[in-house]
């Protein structure tokens, strides 16, 4: 049976997660045991509140250390909501810069909205090979968030040793607001959403399976 973790660092919406993933038919654990984590078929990073508080606590329980021994590895990794932004090289919060885990360049910043948090249904602009929205580009996905990436820079791997080749770098937009902000991200064994897909229905499980079928 294929596997997955949803790793527990205390900053994630789990319960949802654990049983989307369920209802796949896949063996799910909850854990921040680093072998776990390694060994399973495909590994989420969900994420809810701060940034930094989401960095101090994968650093805490050595996600971050996880994370990069499996992208270097090329298995599977998929961050939610801030799971995903702090893939990203820099978060800004409160006026405060956070360091993010840099696997993506570009900074996490306050949406430019008339209304925040951006709250509800959205729809995504998703390139046409896009591996995760396959058949489900234009449905509507759940949003709960303040803080989006808006630019999407290489970034430089070589400190981690991962090197995704010739992986193509494939971006997936939304627009709230007078902001344009990256809603999910897809490169080699990377995947990221802004969006919550364990609480979008149909088109979320359908996107989970085709990140499952990746493995």
């Amino acid at each position: 049976m294929t596997s997955v973790v949803v790793f527990d660092y205390g900053f994630g919406n789990v319960r949802s997660m654990v049983r989307a993933l369920a209802n796949l038919g896949l063996d799910v654990t909850l854990t921040s045991d680093y072998l776990q984590a390694m060994d399973a078929d495909g590994l989420v990073v969900p994420g809810v509140g701060a940034f930094g508080a989401c960095m101090a606590g994968l650093g805490s329980v050595r996600g971050d250390r996880v994370i990069a021994d499996r992208l270097r590895a090329g298995r599977p990794v998929l961050g939610v909501c801030v799971g995903e932004q702090i893939m990203f090289s820099l978060g800004r919060e409160h006026g405060q810069d956070t360091p993010g885990l840099g696997f993506i360049g570009g900074s996490v910043d306050l949406l430019d909205a008339d209304v925040v948090p951006h709250m509800g249904w959205d729809t995504v602009d998703a390139p046409a090979d896009s591996v995760l929205l396959d058949g489900v580009a234009d449905e509507r996905f759940y949003f709960v968030h303040s803080y989006a990436a808006t630019q999407v820079a290489p970034a430089d791997l070589s400190d981690y040793g991962i090197d995704f080749g010739d992986a193509p770098e494939r971006v997936t937009w939304c627009d709230y607001g007078r902001t344009r902000f990256v809603a999910a991200y897809e490169r080699g064994p990377l995947y990221a959403t802004q969006f919550h897909p364990e609480k979008s229905a149909e088109a979320g499980a359908r996107l989970l399976r085709n990140w499952v079928d990746t493995f």
